[in-house]
C-alpha cells in the first residue's frame, strides 16, 4: 500500500512539474506575439492563458512524427 502511495505522489509531482514548465514557456510566446504581431499586423494582444494554449496547439501540431 505504501508503494502505491509513493507512485501516486510521484506521478502527481511529475504532472505538476510538466504543467509548470509549459506555463513558463507561455511567457516568451506572449511577449513575442505582443511585440511583433500586434505592431506588424494590428492584431489584438494576447493574454498569458492564450499564449499557453498557443504553445500547446503548436506542440501538438508540430510534433515530430518520425519518432
Amino acid at each position: 500500500m505504501e508503494k502505491l502511495i509513493e507512485v501516486a505522489v510521484a506521478l502527481i509531482v511529475v504532472i505538476v512539474m510538466i504543467a509548470m514548465f509549459g506555463m513558463l514557456l507561455a511567457f516568451p510566446i506572449m511577449w513575442c506575439w505582443n511585440y511583433a504581431v500586434v505592431t506588424t499586423f494590428g492584431l489584438p494582444m494576447i493574454t498569458w492563458g492564450q499564449a499557453w494554449c498557443l504553445n500547446f496547439i503548436c506542440a501538438v501540431l508540430l510534433k515530430n512524427a518520425s519518432k
